[in-house]
């Protein structure tokens, strides 16, 4: 295939527009610039373009793809009902780089929502994408152009690079501004869910909706877990080289970076380094490229795929990266580098902190350790590999001994897990000291132990430990179905936690 290269960096080109319509109402795909970054589109309400996009990136099927609209009429055509937090949301942020998840009606194929009865729309705020969205028939399904799991495109060369030759059009508009993919929030639930975080980020969304929460979902790894939305179960982002994220004091980070260097270096490997305009400068070894500045987030965001292009470029053997743990899109940012790193992270501490290492103890705690904690204790056992690291669980309000709760257990058992001999154990004083971390299921749970106790050392939450985005959720009172997703939650963030457990040994 002739991929035509239509240059609009200096203006529409009315011809061109034209032709990037016919394109895609005839079926096929055109490459265009969003404010987040460049997106593969094709006509959403045909089956067959869908499909198309799915070839052309290698991606899987079960993976949604998002529908772009250009006047918020034409989101009352494609889904069943427009809830008035869809409509507070679209007044406050479209065209903007938000994301909402609705239940589908018929107009809109399986192929496109990836057999899914709900369907992701946006409204790109970008003059050639709506532009294009309307010559092309209104709704316009486009994740973002590049081959799946490669770092997403952030300007026409990128595209270029990957689907040259397997797409019809490629425009040019030029670098785009934000370069992390919309966040994404589910109004199908109950309780708005974010689906991925991005450039409106949680406490924005909260200013319009209330109550929002986090889903658990996003560090699935369940082969058997079905996404409700783009980047919730595949690795993404990712270069071609080992992405290894160090995070910590930024001494501390600095020092680990320049001692795995100089290791990696003196085997014969070539490193590359992700920092920042504060850091760059502390770096004698390997190819160091600045990711932005701290003090304006966005020229993170902005840069981060195209650094991890450019390394792809240089041909690097490993790449380590800084943390960007920044106020407004820290979050964001994590999210996608992370999941570029397959969540390999190391983390450093302070000269007077404590290592994981020197722990001989870890115990999980909730509020009546007959659910969670003995379910993360199960589960942690299973995944730990090193033994010489005693694994509990505890409650807070424990007034005499219980077994663990009956559906707990039963969804342990499905699992090839038991805790059947378990019995409910109160927290006390003596249980804090300098070789036990204790990890709090909740964050509410955390701030109550807190409280109660006179000389609490070493205590996290769950979700705060493994810098994650949301928490578990107690069932009690609920379903064995609403045990089954407990067990999902806790498996996702227990796996993630017993990954940086070891990590954190070895290092």
């Amino acid at each position: 295939m002739n991929t035509i290269y239509a240059d609009m960096t200096e203006g529409i080109d009315r011809k061109l527009m034209q032709k990037a319509g016919d394109i895609l109402l005839s079926g096929g795909l055109v490459a265009f610039p969003t404010e987040t970054v460049y997106g593969l589109g094709g006509n959403a309400l045909d089956a067959e373009a869908s499909r198309k996009i799915y070839a052309a990136k290698g991606r899987p099927s079960d993976n949604p793809l998002i529908v772009h609209i250009a006047e918020f009429d034409a989101l009352e055509q494609i889904v069943t009902k427009v809830p008035q937090e869809a409509r507070d949301l679209a007044d406050a942020f479209w065209p903007g780089p938000m994301t909402m998840i609705l239940n589908k009606n018929d107009s809109v194929p399986a192929s496109t929502t990836g057999g899914l009865g709900t369907v992701a729309i946006r409204m790109p705020d970008n003059e050639i994408a709506a532009e294009m969205i309307r010559a092309g028939g209104g709704y316009i399904a486009a994740p973002s152009a590049n081959t799946s799991g490669r770092p997403s495109p952030t300007t026409a060369q990128h595209v270029k690079d990957d689907l040259d030759g397997k797409i019809d059009m490629i425009i040019d508009g030029g670098p785009v501004g934000i370069g992390v993919e919309s966040t994404i929030i589910d109004l199908t639930e109950k309780i708005p869910m974010i689906l991925r975080p991005g450039y409106i980020n949680m406490e924005m969304l909260r200013g319009v909706l209330g109550e929002v929460r986090m889903d658990p979902g996003l560090h699935f790894n369940d082969p058997n877990f079905h996404p409700k939305a783009p980047g919730m179960k595949y690795r993404h982002y990712a270069p071609k080289a080992p992405l290894t994220i160090v995070e910590g004091p930024q001494d501390r980070v600095v020092e680990k970076i320049r001692s795995l260097t100089a290791q990696k270096e003196s085997a014969g490997g070539k490193v590359g380094i992700i920092a920042t305009d504060e850091s760059a400068a502390a770096y004698d070894r390997g190819i160091v490229k600045s990711i932005g500045t701290r003090t304006e987030e966005i020229t993170i965001s902005m840069h981060l795929y195209g650094i991890l292009r450019d390394f792809d470029d240089l041909g690097v053997d490993v790449i380590y990266s800084e943390a960007f743990d920044t106020p407004r899109m820290g979050q964001a940012i994590m999210n996608r580098l992370i999941k570029a790193a397959g969540h390999q992270v190391i983390r450093v501490f302070s000269a007077g902190g404590m290592d994981v290492k020197h722990y001989d103890k870890l115990i999980f705690v909730s509020e009546s350790d007959t659910i969670t904690s003995p379910m993360a204790e199960a589960i942690l056992s299973r995944h730990f590999l090193l033994e010489d690291i005693l694994i509990l669980s505890k409650g807070l309000v424990v007034l005499f001994p219980e077994p663990i709760n009956p559906k707990a257990e039963a969804v342990l058992v499905s699992q090839g897990l038991t805790m059947k001999d378990h019995m409910s154990d109160p927290l006390d004083e003596a249980d804090f000291d300098d070789r036990t971390l204790i990890l709090t299921i909740t964050n509410a749970e955390k701030e109550r132990l807190l409280q109660d106790f006179a000389n609490p050392i070493n205590v996290f939450s769950l979700s705060e430990y493994i810098r994650g985005e949301g928490e578990v959720h107690d069932p009690y009172g609920g379903s064995l179905g609403d045990y089954g997703q407990c067990f999902r939650e806790l498996d996702a963030q227990v796996e993630r936690l017993a990954g940086i457990l070891q990590r954190e040994e070895l290092n």
